[in-house]
């Protein structure tokens, strides 16, 4: 079935950003002027206010803005981090996300968009919500998706296996339990072109050593280390060339209905998933 039945409709979204806010502009960038736009942005969502563009891209789009410290809301339940590794962290998460619901609820919401949303929450459990993810999720071995993962670590893992290249994936995003790690497990509606990994002038050989090199290092002792810088100049390249293209097409299938569950479907014939190559039709990827 579709996952929304009346896809005639203009559909609602809630966009959720955690930092530079800049894959919610591409986002709201290619609707801003497209009268026939399948979705609209009812709300701008922020779990870190004080340090994210929210404020300016919700002034900048002129949208309502909801913020929802998720560090001040831990210390003041007690714990002065962030974490859903122990089971006191996981029930705090369980309470933010129960006052975001709150929050949210005089917004019309038919789906949300994880631009760049740093906090894994079980918002998902009420809506869908699309979350673009820095790694090509259909590679699996042993039924293991390889570059799952948060922020750089799939990035990091495909210079190490010796990909020539990246791609971003957009997923269904997955109910989480303690860590996270259902989290990249769901439906991946969509990846981009590939985006070659550009080594730096340094060769794997090199690269593993750096990562054997880390062993027992805490992540302040090796954050400045060859292989992370290596990593960050690629993860910026694949927002560019990847998530940037990617992402806004696969929300606008979306929106007006051309996927649907259980197989996952896209125009009727059931995917692995569809290849957004730049410049051309999306492609159905058999599985």
């Amino acid at each position: 079935m579709k996952w929304n039945e009346n896809n005639s409709r203009v559909k609602n979204a809630a966009v959720f950003l955690s930092g530079s806010g800049t894959n919610a502009e591409a986002l709201l960038n290619d609707i801003q002027n497209d009268s026939d736009a399948p979705w609209r942005a009812s709300v701008l969502v922020t779990d870190k206010p004080e340090t994210s563009r929210a404020r300016e891209i919700a002034a900048k789009f002129n949208l309502p803005l909801v913020e929802h410290d998720i560090l001040a809301f831990y210390k003041a339940e007690g714990l002065e981090s962030v974490t859903i590794r122990t089971e006191e962290g996981m029930k705090i998460r369980e309470k933010w996300t129960d006052a975001l619901r709150e929050k949210l609820k005089e917004y019309p919401i038919d789906f949300g968009i994880h631009a760049g949303f740093l906090t894994l929450c079980n918002i998902t459990s009420d809506y869908p919500c699309l979350n673009i993810h820095p790694g090509d999720l259909t590679i699996v071995e042993n039924g293991v998706r390889v570059l799952a993962g948060l922020h750089i670590v799939p990035v990091e893992n495909a210079i190490l296996r010796g990909d020539p290249a990246l791609r971003s994936s957009v997923i269904i995003a997955q109910r989480i339990e303690t860590g996270g790690a259902a989290m990249d497990e769901g439906p991946i509606l969509g990846v981009s072109d590939y985006v070659p990994i550009d080594f730096m002038g340094h060769t794997l050989e090199e690269l593993k050593e750096v990562k054997a090199a880390r062993a027992g290092k805490k992540l302040a002792e090796y954050k400045n280390d060859i292989l992370r810088k290596i990593a960050e100049v690629n993860v910026d390249r694949l927002k560019e060339l990847g998530d940037w293209k990617l992402f806004p097409r696969v929300v606008r299938d979306f929106a007006s209905g051309q996927f649907a569950f259980g197989p996952l479907q896209y125009k009727g014939q059931e995917i692995l998933t569809v290849s957004y190559e730049d410049g051309k039709e999306p492609v159905p990827v058999l599985r």
